[in-house]
C-alpha cells in the first residue's frame, strides 16, 4: 500500500521503501500517555519478515544511488529534513510531551528543538569532512559504511533517531531504524517528514515492534553492514554479540552513573541547585544525569539543604500544562524500577530525605516524587546502578582524592561534572574522572562534541564531526 495513513496516531503500515507498506503480520502494540494512562496511539507490530523487507530496500537504496550522491546533495537534503521537521516541531514537542511525560517546555525546547539542530549541524559538517587525503604514495579515502541499522530508546526519542540518522545519511549510508515501542509516534511525523520533502525511496526504512524481534533480526540481518545502539547494557551486550556474530561494526550509548563532584571551594549557591536540576533532567530518565552528587563531608548538610531547595522549585505535574518542570515516568514498568529502588536504598541504610513515594495530587499517571537519599555509601545499590528516574544520591567525601575515586567507582562513565572556585583545580579533577564528557563549572552542552561513554557506558561517540567519522569505512590505495 502506498500513500501516507490518515492523520491519526493510529498507525496501521510501516514505511519501507519510501512507501506505507502492510506488515506482514496483523499484531498491533499500543501506545500509553505516561500522564494520564489512556491509549494515546497505536503501531504495528513487526516481524522478522518486515525486517528483511526495509534491509533489502535500504540496500538497493545504498548500491543504486544513495551512497554515489556528492556532499552538496545530502547536505540539501538534509537542510530539506530539518525544515521539514522544524515545521512539524509544535506537533512533535506535544506527541513526545505525552509519549514520555516531558513537560512541555522541555519536549519543545529539547525533544523538538534538538534533532533540528542535529541535521542542520550534519548538513554542514559534511561538506567540511576531507574525504580524501594523501598519505605517502596511497590515498586514503572515506567511504559511506553501508547500511546502518539504528535501534533508538525512549527517553530522548527524536533526538536519539536523528543522532544516527543524520549523520549515517550525511556519509552516504542508508538505514533500518527501530524506534522504541514505548514512544514511536514521533518516528511516524519523521517518516511523514521524509515524505514530504521526497527523502529518495529506500534512504530511510522504519520497522516499528519489540526488541527480541524487530531489534534481533536487525542486529543479525546479513544486508546491514553497521549496528548503532541506544539502551541498556544488558540490551547492549545482546545487540553487541548478535552483531559480533555477523562481523559489523557496532555503536553502543548505554547507561550512566554520573557523578557530580562539588570541591569544598565551589560557590555552593550556584553549584548544588545546578547539580540538582540536572539530576531530575526529563524525570531523571537521562542517561548522562549527575544522578550521584559527590560533596564535601563538611559542607554536608549544607548541600543536602540546598539540593532539597532546588528540586522543591520544581513543579511536578500534567506535562501539557507550561508552567510544569518535572512530568512522570513512562510507564508503569519504569514506575516499579524506580520504586524498587527507592526501597533498596531504605533497605541498605540510606536516609530519604525529600520524595520517596507516589505524589497524592496524582491518581492516573506513572508519577514518582522527586527523591533524595542521605547517608550514601557508594557501594550500594543506588550508588552503582543506574536508576532512571528523579532520584538523587549525596555521597559524602573527605579529601580531594577520595572524591575522584568514589566518581571513577562505577561500571559506568558516561558523563559527569566538577565545580570548584579555582578553573584550573576544577579542570585537574575533570581529566581524572573517567568518563565521556565533564561539565566543568556548569558548562553548557555542546552539540559538536562528541558524545559517549568509557567502560559500559559505551563504544563509539555520536555528535558533531567525531559522530559523524564513525559512518565511514576507510580505503587506502596505494599508487
Amino acid at each position: 500500500m502506498t500513500g501516507a495513513p490518515a492523520k491519526s496516531s493510529h498507525y496501521r503500515h510501516l514505511y519501507i521503501g519510501g512507501k506505507w507498506q502492510q506488515q506482514s503480520g496483523t499484531g498491533s502494540i499500543d501506545v500509553l500517555s505516561a500522564s494520564t494512562e489512556e491509549v494515546i496511539g497505536s503501531i504495528p507490530e513487526g516481524t522478522v519478515e518486515d525486517v528483511d523487507r526495509a534491509a533489502r530496500a535500504a540496500r538497493a537504496a545504498f548500491d543504486d544511488g544513495w551512497s554515489q550522491t556528492t556532499v552538496q546533495e545530502r547536505a540539501e537534503w538534509l537542510r530539506k529534513l530539518a525544515g521539514a521537521l522544524k515545521e512539524r516541531s509544535e506537533h512533535i514537542a506535544k506527541t513526545i510531551a505525552q509519549e514520555v511525560g516531558s513537560p512541555l517546555s522541555m519536549a519543545t525546547n529539547i525533544q523538538a528543538g534538538l534533532p533540528v539542530l542535529t541535521t542542520s549541524t550534519c548538513a554542514q559538517l559534511i561538506t567540511e569532512v576531507k574525504l580524501e587525503q594523501e598519505v605517502g604514495n596511497s590515498l586514503v579515502v572515506r567511504e559511506p559504511y553501508g547500511v546502518v541499522g539504528a535501534i533508538t530508546p525512549w527517553n530522548y526519542p527524536l533526538h536519539q533517531i536523528m543522532n544516527k540518522l543524520a549523520p549515517a545519511l550525511a556519509a552516504g549510508c542508508t538505514v533500518v531504524l527501530k524506534p522504541s515501542e514505548v514512544a514511536p509516534l514521533n518516528a511516524f511525523l519523521l517518516a511523514e517528514a521524509c515524505e514530504s520533502i521526497g527523502l529518495p525511496a529506500g534512504v530511510l526504512n522504519i520497522v516499528t515492534g519489540y526488541g527480541p524481534v524487530v531489534g534481533e533480526a536487525i542486529a543479525s540481518h546479513p544486508m546491514v553492514d553497521m549496528v548503532s545502539f541506544t539502551g541498556s547494557v544488558r540490551a547492549g551486550k545482546r545487540v553487541g554479540a548478535l552483531a559480533g556474530e555477523g562481523i559489523k561494526k557496532v555503536t553502543l550509548e548505554l547507561g550512566g552513573k554520573s557523578a557530580f563532584v562539588v570541591l569544598d571551594d565551589a560557590p555552593f549557591d550556584k553549584a548544588i541547585p545546578a547539580g540538582a536540576r540536572n539530576a531530575m533532567l526529563n524525570s531523571g530518565q537521562t542517561c548522562s544525569a549527575w544522578t550521584r552528587m559527590v560533596v564535601p563531608r563538611s559542607r554536608y548538610q549544607e548541600a543536602l539543604d540546598l539540593a532539597a531547595q532546588a528540586i522543591a522549585g520544581l513543579k511536578l505535574g500534567d506535562p501539557l500544562d507550561a508552567s510544569t518542570k518535572l512530568g512522570p515516568l513512562i510507564s508503569a514498568t519504569q514506575r516499579d524500577r524506580v520504586e524498587g529502588y527507592i526501597a533498596k536504598g531504605r533497605q541498605e541504610g540510606a536516609r530519604v530525605v525529600m520524595g520517596g513515594g507516589r505524589p497524592a495530587a496524582f491518581s492516573r499517571g506513572y508519577y514518582v516524587e522527586p527523591t533524595i537519599f542521605a547517608d550514601v555509601k557508594p557501594k550500594m545499590t543506588i550508588a552503582q546502578e543506574e536508576i532512571f528516574g528523579p532520584v538523587l544520591s549525596v555521597l559524602p567525601y573527605d579529601t580531594e582524592e577520595d572524591a575522584v575515586r568514589i566518581a571513577n567507582d562505577t561500571i559506568y562513565g558516561l558523563a559527569g561534572g566538577v565545580w570548584s572556585g579555582d578553573p584550573e583545580r576544577a579542570m585537574r579533577v575533570a581529566r581524572r574522572m573517567r568518563t565521556g564528557q565533564v561539565d566543568v563549572n556548569g558548562g553548557k552542552f555542546n552539540p559538536l562534541a562528541p558524545f559517549g561513554g568509557y567502560k559500559q557506558s559505551g563504544i563509539g561517540r555520536e555528535l558533531g564531526m567525531f559522530g559523524l567519522e564513525e559512518y565511514f569505512q576507510i580505503k587506502s590505495i596505494a599508487r
